[in-house]
This record gives structure tokens, C-alpha cells and sequence, in this order.
């Protein structure tokens, strides 16, 4: 396992971006696919965004393909989520996560961060 810290969430408006960063210990971080899910207010945590460990494939969920990008520098233990055209659906507690494998599901991971604010006021 990794701990994973995230950064960069706060209050924007609608339109705006934001770029959420999740910094990792250890060195099996660079062979960890990683990932970040969302939870708004009374919903489940769903799949955001998905990136294999040599940042070579990219998953995205369909509401934010186009949108979001995500991206890893292994050499810095960072992985990324760019968001861009902000909406307040988009308002959610943001986690990074980290495991061997790739998936969709949040039982898929077992590394997680404590997660970030974003809202998106309209």
C-alpha cells in the first residue's frame, strides 16, 4: 500500500478550473494504477477518472470525458486531476486512489486518500 494526500480542491464557479494533486509515499507508487473517485452529498462514491501505472492508458467516466484529464509524474510521486468547464454537479468530496490493478469500482482500490472539497457554485 501508498499513502496518498490530495491538494488543490476549493470554491470556483461554474466554467472555472481546477487542478487537484495526490501525492504519494513510497516507491510501489509507480507501478500502482491510479485513480480518483468522487462523493457528493447522499450518493455513493463513483469512478472519476482512471490512469495506468506508466501513464500510457487513461479512463474516464462518460459525465466528465472531455473535461477532466488525468496524469501522473512518477519521478515526483504525483498524480493529477485536471478539471476544466467546472459544473455544479461536478461539487463533490474528491479521493486519489492506488492499487496493483486497474478498475471502476472503489473495492478495487485499497490505498486512498482522506479526500478534498470542490464546489462549483452556479
Amino acid at each position: 500500500q501508498v499513502q496518498l494526500v490530495e491538494s488543490g480542491g476549493g470554491l470556483v464557479q461554474a466554467g472555472d478550473s481546477l487542478r487537484l494533486s495526490c501525492a504519494a509515499s513510497g516507491r510501489a507508487f509507480k507501478s500502482y494504477t491510479m485513480a480518483w473517485f468522487r462523493q457528493a452529498p447522499g450518493k455513493e462514491r463513483e469512478f472519476v477518472a482512471a490512469i495506468g501505472w506508466s501513464g500510457s492508458n487513461t479512463y474516464y467516466a462518460d459525465s466528465v470525458k472531455g473535461r477532466f484529464t488525468i496524469s501522473r509524474d512518477n519521478g515526483k510521486n504525483t498524480g493529477y486531476l485536471q478539471m476544466n468547464s467546472l459544473k455544479p454537479e461536478d461539487t463533490a468530496v474528491y479521493y486519489c486512489a492506488a492499487d496493483v490493478d486497474l478498475g471502476r469500482r472503489p473495492n478495487d482500490y485499497s490505498s486512498w486518500g482522506q479526500g478534498i472539497q470542490v464546489t462549483v457554485s452556479s
